[in-house]
């Protein structure tokens, strides 16, 4: 489906139910309550399912918007997901019942009834502004949660993955009065004191490899504790690795219970292709951002990601690090 086609379906339909995917960040939680926020002003009824996974950072575009308890959706909807094994436990009673997914993902594997995927879109956030336009709806409440969506995918718009076009929807949802000011300085321009914390760790235990350009971040539960450090305070900690001088491609390893870890990867993406790199472990993503989850320690994790890598760089044969 395309925007237009997209529109229509959404014109017809009632009764929406909207799901994000795991461990929500900024750009699945923007699109799910503009995408609320554009519908009501349709007229539409339209919820939001819970996310537990969601951190305080996102709550308030959250409140108020969860499904009640005994809601029966007619429609649902899902958002910036690229496979339905990334949906939320409580997401199960809908997986053979979703009806659209609106996505950005290369690796989307159209598990949805009706998909809407433009892969060259820096962000999902950049499709649901399509779609307001398109439906006559950009306003306040719908554009606020855009912005977030929009800037939170780009790093405040210094990602690679920034385009032209990024900054046209972020003026347009600046001006439909996205209070950005307040936003960026809440997403990008505040730090916990645990936070701090956990970034020194995360320099003392940090590995470079390939001539110093590919470094790799563990962050065990061991340091998470340290640090005094819960899941907001970790929210989007893959960036952080990459601003070291010298480096291309950023990796960390997140210990989410002992024998499961998530690698979140970042990279030059025309130099390494993160989304296949990942896709060789299970993953996927975007070229310049992908992720993947490992069962086994964070030792084992290192050097899965390390041969992935090296398998990728060398197109196929592992190299030496």
């Amino acid at each position: 489906m395309n925007c237009q086609q997209t529109a229509r379906f959404l014109r017809e339909r009632d009764n929406y139910l909207i799901l994000t995917h795991k461990r929500p960040d900024g750009d699945t939680i923007g699109c799910a309550a503009g995408l609320l926020e554009l519908l009501r002003g349709m007229g539409k009824t339209a919820w939001l399912l819970e996310n537990r996974d969601a951190t305080p950072l996102f709550h308030e575009y959250l409140e108020g918007r969860s499904a009640p308890a005994d809601f029966q959706p007619d429609t649902v909807v899902c958002v910036d997901v690229a496979t339905a094994e990334l949906l939320p436990p409580n997401a199960g009673p809908y997986l053979d019942r979703i009806d659209l997914a609106i996505d950005h993902h290369p690796s989307h594997t159209f598990f949805a009834r009706e998909s809407w995927l433009e892969t060259d879109r820096a962000a999902c956030g950049e499709l649901v502004y399509e779609l307001a336009v398109e439906l006559g709806g950009l306003s306040q409440a719908v554009a606020t949660p855009l912005y977030v969506a929009v800037s939170t995918d780009t790093g405040c718009f210094v990602y690679s993955n920034t385009s032209p076009n990024t900054h046209r929807v972020a003026a347009d949802l600046m001006a439909a009065g996205a209070p950005y000011r307040r936003l960026n300085k809440k997403h990008f321009r505040t730090k916990t004191m645990a936070r701090m914390r956990l970034e020194g760790l995360i320099l003392q235990h940090l590995e470079l490899y390939h001539d110093g350009t590919v470094a790799v971040a563990p962050i065990s539960l061991e340091m998470m504790a340290q640090a005094q450090a819960g899941e907001q305070d970790a929210e989007d900690i893959a960036a952080f690795v990459g601003v070291i001088e010298g480096v291309r491609h950023s990796v960390t390893i997140r210990e989410l219970r002992p024998g499961e870890c998530k690698i979140s990867l970042r990279t030059a993406s025309d130099l390494l292709d993160a989304s296949a790199t990942c896709a060789r472990l299970g993953g996927g993503g975007h070229r310049a951002a992908a992720g993947c989850t490992v069962h086994g320690s964070m030792a084992q994790a290192q050097q899965a990601i390390l041969e992935a890598i090296d398998a990728q760089l060398q197109g196929g044969a592992a190299g030496e690090r």
